[in-house]
């Protein structure tokens, strides 16, 4: 692939890299730096990826203004047999970006021109910086200053880095008077900031049977806590078939991974409000507040393209392996959802992952813990059920929500429907038989 707009080749770090950087910052859509590639595409490796990407790392954060920390993402990647440098570069938020010694001038912010780095007009310069947003959440000061980080540096100990005294620093955790802004009120281990995850019974809002609260701590531990919950929400759906067992989950895995970290990382925090997690009948609704960031596509979005709302969290995120990397959580849900499952609003996003619905080939899967007893309950069953039997084994003695259907008798094919009493709908257990008076398993 040539270069273009979106890609640029370099055969090694060489001094114009912030330039190519920062017109990548200033654009829309960011783009990609492979280093190690001639200018015709052909790779030409590196002799030491390691060393070039501290050296990168250094350079980007030393010599840009404002900070792109959080910005830009080193993959190294093998193309015949050759190493070679990724360097995956977002659209900034904060446009001008330029290069430290120059200044805010032409020599020092440049822009993206078909496949060049050009310097930046300095009407254009005057007009972003008159746009630059002002009150993202590292220039907001945190409500309160006496802020504790032992969760934060858990989860750091527990990727084997240490949070130093100079963390705050290092981690963009503070405001130019050296406050602590709100980004470290959302990473500090108690704040106001209050994540549900409810669950309705049906398909509206009317019925709410459980509402769990994940808020009021450090985001990094309130994000884990929702992907811990959603991940016991998300059952396994076995289907049979004549030649063999198919086991799918309610959502794919990854995709519901990737929708629920990019709520909270791109969340626009700045009304205080978190995203919420709504789980249906026939669906999860995952709304994050704030809609596309200013001057990205709904086809740039679908891309892969990113802007990041609040590129602090997205930089730690990343070191915590949150994060794969940048651009990747959009074409991750899109390899296994259409792109219907996003709706965008001028102040919220919301993504709706549709529920695998029961039919009659495919139920939930039963657990070790009942498999035993239900294969001895259903003995009982020889054409006609015998209720009174089975309610006696599994000790129910209150007859209410408590259904047993014996489905097509005719054939091979027979449903056992147990719903406990006390349970929410959720509980309700459904087991099959291959042949009258045996279970699947």
């Amino acid at each position: 692939m040539p270069e273009n707009k979106h890609i640029e080749y370099k055969q090694q770090v060489t001094p114009e890299l912030e330039r190519e950087v920062v017109a990548f910052l200033n654009s829309n859509e960011g783009g990609i730096i492979y280093i190690g590639i001639d200018k015709i595409g052909n790779p030409v490796g590196l002799n030491d990826v390691d060393h070039d990407q501290l050296l990168i790392k250094d350079r980007l954060k030393n010599n840009i203004l404002p900070s792109c920390m959080g910005l830009f993402d080193l993959v190294v990647e093998g193309k015949e047999e050759k190493d070679i440098i990724k360097l995956i570069v977002a659209g900034g938020y904060e446009k001008p970006y330029y290069i430290k010694r120059y200044g805010l001038s032409e020599k020092g912010a440049f822009i993206r021109v078909g496949s060049s780095s050009e310097p930046m007009p300095t009407r254009q310069i005057e007009q972003l910086f008159a746009k630059r947003t002002r009150h993202s959440i590292s220039n907001i000061k945190s409500k309160k200053q006496e802020l504790n980080f032992q969760q934060l540096n858990i989860y750091y100990q527990g990727i084997g880095k240490v949070l130093n005294d100079q963390f705050a620093k290092n981690l963009e955790l503070l405001t130019e008077d050296h406050s602590y802004n709100y980004v470290a009120y959302l990473l500090n281990d108690v704040n106001t900031i209050s994540v549900k995850v409810a669950r309705y019974n049906g398909m509206d809002r009317v019925d709410l049977s459980e509402s769990n609260e994940y808020g009021y701590e450090s985001i990094i531990k309130a994000t884990q806590q929702v992907l811990d919950k959603l991940n016991l929400e998300n059952k396994t759906l076995t289907k049979i078939t004549a030649k063999e067992r198919q086991e799918k989950r309610l959502w794919n895995e990854i995709a519901l991974r990737e929708a629920v970290v990019n709520a909270f990382v791109h969340n626009d925090y700045t009304k205080e409000l978190a995203p919420k997690f709504e789980l249906f009948d026939n669906r999860l609704e995952i709304t994050s507040n704030g809609g596309l960031p200013e001057g990205l596509s709904k086809d740039e979005f679908f891309e892969g393209f990113s802007i990041p709302r609040n590129k602090e969290l997205m930089r730690i995120f990343k070191d915590l392996d949150l994060v794969e990397q940048l651009g990747s959580g959009v074409p991750r849900i899109l390899q296994a959802y259409n792109k219907d499952v996003f709706q965008f609003s001028d102040n919220f996003l919301r993504i709706t992952l549709p529920s695998m619905q029961d039919t009659p080939q495919v139920t939930p899967q039963v657990t070790p813990q009942v498999t035993p007893q239900v294969k001895e309950l259903l003995k009982v069953f020889t054409g006609i059920h015998n209720r009174s039997e089975l309610q006696a084994k599994l000790g129910l003695t209150d007859r209410k929500n408590f259904r047993i259907n014996y489905l097509n008798p005719s054939i091979e094919m027979g449903l056992v429907s147990l719903t406990i009493p006390d349970k929410p709908t959720s509980h309700k257990q459904k087991y099959y038989l291959t042949e009258k008076g045996k279970a699947f398993n």
